[in-house]
């Protein structure tokens, strides 16, 4: 059975691949219970992908209880319905199917993906609607993954990569929900009781806000009778969801961390900017060039190829409902650290004063349209961004119009966006590997 599974997927990416390249045919509505429905038909294989997401990500922690979104997030499929987490296992182990999880700062989630006959649905979604409508919390599930998640975090806060990351999403976001995760420590794990994770599931995994996207070998009406399946029985509203403040500009500030790394983990960055921003498209493309082109990328020739300073060095944006971080990151020899800060921030200086030049858009716009279609060569990868479009409200026709929006950014727009946008003076940095905390 595995086999043959595995044989259908292989060839299903191969057929996917080739439709990617024509208009993805997605349909979509709301249901009375206001869940948000998001679907395309594809019957080259005979699989189902689904995902159910409500905006439950850690941003949803109350300072209080930091912790509690992932906690409640992990337990619910580890018994629910009156099936133990055994059973769940064995039971989706019994099809060959997956139920897995989606987790970040907005949003919190289960995916699925089944063989569609009949039987193999029908049980799959059977354990993933109980999964999601009905998790049990079982106190001795809840203690033994507190104590997990205890020591897990215990290990990481050892680790110079988790260092710098905590200290720089806090620097970066100060005050604002985004911060909440760093704030997570042994004490506030082991603080939490099941009525919190029960009470957080009911305030938030609610009906109004549920976004499912569905992908795979079943009609607009079977896809209509999944969602209905999965959601008639979430938790309805009580009142507005609050929205997330809008994320303030960080302080140009320098922490360094001593510690006993051979190599010190340097991290650079702001808030970036939201999944709907305007200048999303010029932010895009000119980070690709600036960062995130890999070998095609300035900092790479300026920081790794003419001086030898690191063996990698790269920048992003992670766009959020609220603005996300832009990110520079590096790792250097600790004498070597110094310098490589003073040539990434001339670098980025420049590119803000400057821009690319027409030959590296150029290049970078041949890139990245010509590697899009690799983006959606599975009914998985489609998913994610049915999943995405769904819960950011993005327009129905965002993957059709991605090569065309990628296609119009001018050298220009690029220099605007990143003069208005990024400010190298308001930069958080962190440096952990320091030879003296500072």
């Amino acid at each position: 059975m595995h086999i043959k599974f595995m044989e259908l997927v292989f060839a299903g990416l191969l057929l996917v691949a080739t439709a990617a390249q024509a208009a993805l045919p997605i349909q979509h509505w709301r249901m009375d219970n206001g869940v948000r429905v998001i679907f395309i038909e594809n019957h080259d294989l005979p699989l189902l992908d689904v995902s159910v997401e409500f905006p439950a990500g850690d941003s949803r922690d109350d300072k209080s209880s930091p912790g509690l979104a992932s906690m409640t997030h992990h337990l619910l499929t580890l018994g629910a319905g009156g099936m133990t987490e055994e059973e769940i296992s064995r039971r989706m182990a019994d099809i060959g199917a997956s139920l897995g999880g989606s987790f970040d700062q907005d949003r919190a989630g289960l995916r699925l993906r089944t063989l569609s006959g009949e039987r193999e649905r029908g049980q799959a979604l059977e354990i993933m609607a109980k999964s999601l409508q009905f998790p049990a919390f079982p106190e001795a599930v809840l203690a033994r993954e507190k104590t997990r998640s205890i020591a897990e975090l215990k290990e990481a806060k050892t680790q110079p990569d988790f260092i710098a990351g905590r200290l720089f999403n806090s620097m970066i976001y100060g005050t604002h929900p985004y911060a909440l995760s760093s704030m997570v420590e042994p004490e506030s794990i082991a603080a939490l009781r099941r009525e919190d994770l029960v009470g957080f599931y009911r305030a938030h995994y609610r009906a109004d806000e549920a976004v499912v996207a569905v992908i795979g070998d079943v009609t607009p009406a079977q896809a209509r009778e999944i969602a209905a399946q999965l959601t008639a029985a979430l938790p309805r509203a009580e009142g507005e969801l609050q929205s997330l403040p809008v994320v303030a500009m960080s302080m140009g500030e320098t922490r360094k961390i001593a510690h006993p790394a051979t190599q010190s983990h340097i991290l650079i960055g702001q808030p970036g900017m939201t999944r709907t921003d305007p200048d999303y498209f010029p932010l895009y493309v000119g980070n690709y060039i600036l960062g995130g082109g890999g070998f095609a990328s300035r900092l790479i020739e300026e920081v790794r190829q003419k001086r030898g300073l690191v063996y990698s060095v790269y920048s992003y944006f992670l766009p959020l409902q609220q603005s996300g971080p832009f990110q520079i990151g590096l790792q250097t020899k600790r004498e070597q650290a110094e310098e490589a800060l003073v040539v990434v921030r001339k670098t980025l200086r420049d590119f803000i004063a400057k821009g690319p030049t027409e030959d590296e858009l150029k290049k970078a716009r041949q890139n990245i349209v010509g590697g899009f279609p690799l983006r959606l060569d599975s009914n998985k990868k489609i998913l994610d961004y049915l999943a995405v479009i769904g819960f950011y409200r993005l327009p129905l026709s965002y993957l059709d119009d991605f090569s065309g929006n990628v296609e119009k950014v001018t050298v220009a727009q690029i220099r605007d966006a990143f003069t208005r946008r990024i400010q190298p003076d308001n930069m958080a940095t962190v440096v952990v590997g320091a030879d003296e905390a500072k």
